[in-house]
């Protein structure tokens, strides 16, 4: 049976390394559906979505990990979601052609940012520039930089698919610095192809064969958007009596459109007038 929209954990336990592997097929179409842009932006975006569920995955929270691309580029932003029930999400904007190249042409002058919000705590975020070949490298400056943890990415998708394979140190287990070096090696061995086609232990068994790997049961992804009427109407109170008033008096509707899954929500005087009203009832109680 072929694996779609898994992740997959693997572990070489006397090495001192832990492994992932994503292929997302369905997860990939539903969040692609709504973007624009040619075919090497909906690429970086595929990459991004395979990017966030490996390293949402590295991380014991309850929450989500957002990863974002900005630049003065071409692609001016990039964004990817995954929340710890892997469900993902992304969105893509971008100007005019644009040639394939590094990060540094297809970006401009950017910087990659790495937000893990937790429903417990506040969010932990980490800047790095934008630069290197591919968001890959980028990545893995990132915890080389931060996180001071060796990370290794691969990376692909296409107009079906896409795919990822992560290797990464784990914390406190001091083993040979060789045993990395050699997994790395094995692991720059593989092809796009068969990253995008094959399932995880035929390329586990194709990349590692001499060693013990543990392999996890498969965790499904699927795309699923946050976005929510509640949200919106807590996001205009935020506005104001004023300024929404000002608004429905230029127009009969205040629409709101979802960026990641084209929601459109729509809100007429009445809507705002009993958003607001029930905003002043809880402010009240609260002040009682």
């Amino acid at each position: 049976m072929i694996e779609k929209d898994l992740l997959r954990r693997f572990l070489f336990a006397e090495l001192g390394v832990r492994g992932e592997w994503v292929k997302l097929n369905d997860s990939w179409q539903a969040a692609k559906q709504h973007q624009q842009g040619p075919d090497i932006v909906q690429q970086q975006l595929g990459q991004a979505l395979a990017a966030v569920v490996m390293l949402s995955a590295t991380i014991k929270f309850k929450g989500s990990l957002i990863m974002q691309a900005q630049g003065d580029g071409q692609i001016k932003t990039l964004v990817a979601q995954a929340t710890d029930e892997k469900k993902i999400r992304g969105l893509v904007r971008s100007v005019g052609e644009i040639n394939e190249g590094a990060l540094e042409d297809l970006f401009g002058d950017g910087r990659l940012v790495l937000t893990i919000g937790s429903d417990n705590g506040r969010p932990y975020q980490g800047i790095v520039p934008l630069q290197g070949q591919n968001l890959a490298a980028a990545i893995q400056t990132y915890f080389e930089q931060s996180e001071q943890l060796k990370t290794r990415l691969w990376l692909f998708a296409n107009d079906t698919q896409a795919a990822g394979l992560l290797l990464q140190e784990v914390p406190q287990q001091q083993k040979d610095p060789d045993d990395w070096e050699r997994i790395v090696l094995l692991a720059n061995t593989i092809t796009s192809q068969e990253l995008l086609d094959l399932d995880s232990e035929a390329i586990l068994y194709r990349l590692f064969n001499e060693d013990k790997v543990t392999i996890y049961p498969a965790e499904p992804v699927e795309f699923g958007c946050s976005c929510s009427r509640e949200k919106i109407e807590n996001t205009l109170r935020t506005l104001g009596r004023a300024e929404l008033e000002q608004i429905l008096q230029e127009r009969p509707l205040i629409e709101v459109d979802c960026e990641f899954c084209n929601g459109n929500y729509q809100f007429d005087s009445i809507d705002v007038e009993k958003l607001l009203r029930t905003d002043s009832l809880v402010n009240s109680d609260t002040k009682h």
